[in-house]
């Protein structure tokens, strides 16, 4: 059944709204991130460490328990916890803040539903550039932590090496794999999620959409967050594991697209994309849990809904 589109009410946000927004993201994202450390431990060390290359998640567990002990699993906590506390802030109030410009920008309902592809790619693509900034240094040294043992007890320590060892220049040398890697993963993330909500809203009635139980909405808030994650994890993956690569120090010297390049090729399509089963377990799990939570968390902080600009009825929601 198709329903005539509503006029896009656009939201006036206030700085207040943001910080609700930045907050709730960097909290979604640190809870989840956090809560992955064991898996991201083995899907790294499956992606550089040539004894992990044929265990799968399972076995890799207890490869690192049995040589390591329980305690390797949680090797990069510090770094992951706060990494992903203001990657994720930035992030998720990025994309509220270029999704809203983009619809002024574009001008009209008609405009913003008709381009809704590009506002979601352009928004989602933006905040994780800016986004990036801030977590580039803080992944480099949980990367150090997780490939080496050795290289330091925590956060602090490891990030102060990694600084004074090599400054500036070592702390973004993952940054251009980085935004190759977040970006896809940042696009098929609110894309794809956004995609989902609006195929699911088209099947629909408008009265049976007002009338969703808070299990359907949390049904639809799930496999949504799940069809996204797996989208994410794909798109990603290749630059994830030649990120592994180069801030373990692998790899030629040269500029970092040459370095990359060289990598690729080395790897090969199978190798870029080793891992990527657990990856996507691990991200279905983040996606999904992020946006469960950044609405939960939202919605307790008195934050304003963001702005829907589906097809088939275009709200703010």
């Amino acid at each position: 059944m198709t329903s005539k589109a509503a006029p896009i009410a656009v939201p006036q946000f206030t700085s207040k709204d943001y910080s609700s927004f930045f907050l709730a993201g960097a909290l979604c994202c640190t809870i989840t991130h956090g809560a992955m450390t064991p898996l991201d431990v083995v899907k790294t060390r499956i992606q550089i460490d040539p004894a992990y290359k044929k265990l799968n998640m399972l076995t890799g567990t207890r490869h690192v328990i049995a040589t390591e002990g329980p305690k390797a699993l949680l090797t990069g906590f510090g770094p992951t916890a706060v990494g992903y506390f203001v990657q994720g802030g930035a992030k998720f109030a990025g994309y509220e803040y270029w999704k809203k410009k983009s619809v002024e920008f574009v001008g009209g309902q008609e405009a913003a539903v008709k381009y809704r592809t590009a506002i979601y790619l352009g928004s989602a693509s933006i905040a994780e550039f800016f986004a990036d900034i801030l977590l580039t240094p803080l992944e480099a040294t949980r990367i150090r932590l997780v490939s080496d043992r050795s290289y330091a007890t925590g956060l602090v320590t490891g990030f102060t090496r990694l600084a004074r060892e090599g400054g500036i220049r070592e702390l973004y040398a993952g940054f251009l794999p980085i935004i190759c890697k977040q970006i896809p993963y940042a696009i098929g993330q609110f894309t794809v999620n956004e995609y989902c909500h609006e195929i699911a809203f088209r099947s629909m009635s408008e009265e049976t959409r007002r009338s969703l139980s808070s299990t359907n909405k949390f049904a639809l808030q799930l496999g949504s967050g799940i069809i996204a994650g797996f989208a994410a994890a794909i798109l990603s993956h290749p630059a994830d594991t030649l990120l592994s690569q180069i801030n373990k120090g692998h790899g030629p010297t040269g500029s970092m697209s040459s370095r990359l390049a060289v990598l690729a090729r080395e790897a090969g399509f199978r190798g870029l994309f080793a891992g990527l089963g657990p990856r996507m377990v691990m991200t279905a799990g983040l996606v999904s849990g992020q946006f469960l939570m950044y609405g939960a968390i939202k919605e307790a902080l008195g934050a304003p809904p963001g702005l829907e600009i589906h097809k088939e009825s275009s709200a703010v929601i």
